[in-house]
């Protein structure tokens, strides 16, 4: 099984989205008992928070099924959970490399290779963070489906 740990800065916005997107992904794939997916935050602003509704709304206009859910912050153990722990922007990958500095077993990556997922919450452009999210996971599907 591969498991699979998208963050972002308050696990409201962004990393539910990419959640939600690659679980969708692995569902329409026919292989959803292969991947074991969540999301997480590198802060603890929005600790036991659901996703935020803009996000919502953008999900439910693109035909991405979700669940309530709480957000949390990432924790030590995470590290030997997931597979892959996946940052959505540059910002979230120098926390991640900061809590867990020797990363020995290569798990932590950028969503995207070349530059970082817009994010809404101070753009309020859920478009174009739907947009880079679903680009990055389309792009990591396919790369663990060949590994």
């Amino acid at each position: 099984m591969i498991k699979i740990l998208f963050i972002c800065h308050g696990n409201i916005c962004r990393s539910p989205m990419a959640e939600f997107i690659m679980k969708k992904l692995v569902d329409i794939k026919g292989v959803s008992d292969q991947f074991y997916i969540e999301s997480a935050a590198t802060s603890t602003e929005e600790i036991g928070n659901d996703m935020y509704p803009p996000a919502k709304r953008m999900l439910d206009q693109k035909r991405v099924p979700y669940t309530k859910r709480k957000a949390r912050q990432i924790c030590r153990e995470d590290y030997d959970r997931f597979d892959y722990i996946i940052g959505m922007d540059s910002y979230n990958m120098n926390n991640l490399h900061r809590r867990f500095p020797y990363d020995s077993k290569h798990k932590i990556y950028p969503l995207l290779e070349n530059r970082s997922v817009s994010d809404p919450w101070y753009t309020d452009d859920f478009e174009k963070a739907y947009r880079d999210i679903y680009e990055g996971c389309v792009k990591w599907f396919e790369r663990l489906s060949h590994d």
